[in-house]
């Protein structure tokens, strides 16, 4: 599997299109799609293994262990990477706070539907 293989992939596990990957990793347009004639830089390839959450590693086909190497992000960060939503500036309190209301509130939808 070639590294466009592999992020084709687990962009789709992530609910990405190349084309979205490509921009939240600040790439150049089209970046992502050239790598499959060509050979990508460290660099590009460390910032899509960021946007997706996973290892350089796993990406490279180093080895088929997504997290290998990679210091996992907490589950608040990865929830709001895929709803494209900047964390930074909060503390770790206040990411707490974001966390538990999300919970209760998708907890809530799940309730509501299971009740029908």
């Amino acid at each position: 599997m070639t590294v466009l293989d592999r992020i084709k992939k687990v962009s789709k596990m992530r609910g990405y299109n190349l084309t979205k990957v490509n921009d939240l990793a600040n790439l150049g347009k089209n970046t992502i799609y050239s790598w499959k004639n060509k050979e990508p830089s460290y660099n590009n390839v460390q910032a899509v293994a960021d946007v997706l959450g996973v290892s350089v590693d796993y990406l490279l086909g180093n080895t088929d262990d997504m997290h290998a190497n990679k210091k996992d992000k907490s589950t608040v960060d990865l929830i709001a990477a895929h709803w494209d939503i900047d964390l930074d500036n909060l503390s770790k309190e206040e990411k707490a706070i974001v966390m538990a209301r999300a919970r209760d509130y998708v907890k809530g939808l799940v309730d509501a539907f299971e009740s029908k």
